[in-house]
C-alpha cells in the first residue's frame, strides 16, 4: 500500500514513532563515539508517495568510501541526536528541516567501526531542495516506503567471523548491509506496528574498520 505523501502520512508515522519504545543496549557502551543518521522521509521521485533518502558515500572519503548510507555522521561536542542528524542533513544534501520536523527516534546501534549510531526519523519539508555536497555524497536515491516493506526486501545469511546473523537489503540488483541495513529493517518494523530490535544484526567484514 502506497503511503502519500501529506499530513496524514505524517501524524501516522509520528504517532508509530512515539509508540515505539526505544531500548538501551544490553551492556553500557562508553567507548563508542556518538553519531546520528537521518531517515529523512520526503516525496519519492513520481512525487506520489513517501519516500526515505539514501545515499552512496563519495569515493574520496577517508571511511567507507563508496559505501551506501544514510545521511549521516559524528556527532558534535554538545549536540542531541536530533540536532547532529538535522545538521548532517543539511551539510550533505542541503536540506533545511526544523526540529519539528523530527518524528521520533529508534534505537541505538552499535557499529563493528566504533560508533553509536542513532536513527532520527525527519519529515522532509515539501519545498525543500536536495542539493548533494560532492565531496561527501556520490549520489542520492529515493526508496519508496514500499520497497521497505516488501516481504522479500531483506535477507540475512552467516559468515565465519561471527555467530551473529547478517542482515542485507536488496536495492538496485545490490545488497546493502548492516549497520544502514538494520536501521531501515528496524525503521519498516516501526511501520508495521513491531518494536523489533536490531543491535545484534551484524554487519559485514568489510565494514568492521
Amino acid at each position: 500500500m502506497a503511503r502519500a505523501f501529506d499530513d496524514t502520512t505524517r501524524r501516522n508515522i509520528a504517532e508509530l514513532c512515539a509508540t515505539f519504545v526505544r531500548q538501551p543496549l544490553r551492556e553500557p557502551a562508553p567507548m563508542l563515539k556518538r553519531a546520528a543518521v537521518a531517515i529523512a522521509l520526503t516525496e519519492d521521485d513520481g512525487g506520489e508517495s513517501t519516500a526515505f533518502l539514501l545515499t552512496r558515500r563519495a569515493a574520496s572519503l577517508r571511511a567507507h568510501r563508496a559505501q551506501w548510507a544514510l545521511p549521516g555522521g559524528r556527532c558534535d561536542a554538545g549536540e542531541t541526536q536530533a540536532e547532529s542528524a538535522l545538521r548532517e542533513l543539511h551539510e550533505e544534501l542541503g536540506v533545511r528541516a526544523e526540529a519539528s520536523d523530527v518524528l521520533g527516534l529508534l534505537d541505538d546501534y552499535p557499529t563493528r567501526s566504533g560508533y553509536l549510531i542513532t536513527p532520527v526519523v525527519v519529515w522532509v519539508p515539501a519545498s525543500a531542495a536536495i542539493v548533494p555536497n560532492p565531496d561527501e555524497v556520490a549520489s542520492v536515491h529515493h526508496i519508496a516506503l514500499d520497497d521497505i516493506e516488501a516481504e522479500d526486501a531483506f535477507s540475512f545469511t552467516m559468515i565465519p567471523e561471527s555467530t551473529r546473523r547478517v542482515i542485507r537489503f536488496r536495492h538496485a540488483g545490490q545488497h546493502i548491509h548492516a549497520p544502514t541495513a538494520a536501521l531501515i529493517y528496524q525503521f519498516r518494523e516501526v511501520l508495521a506496528g513491531r518494536d523489533t530490535r536490531v543491535a545484534e544484526l551484524e554487519q559485514p567484514v568489510f565494514a568492521w574498520k
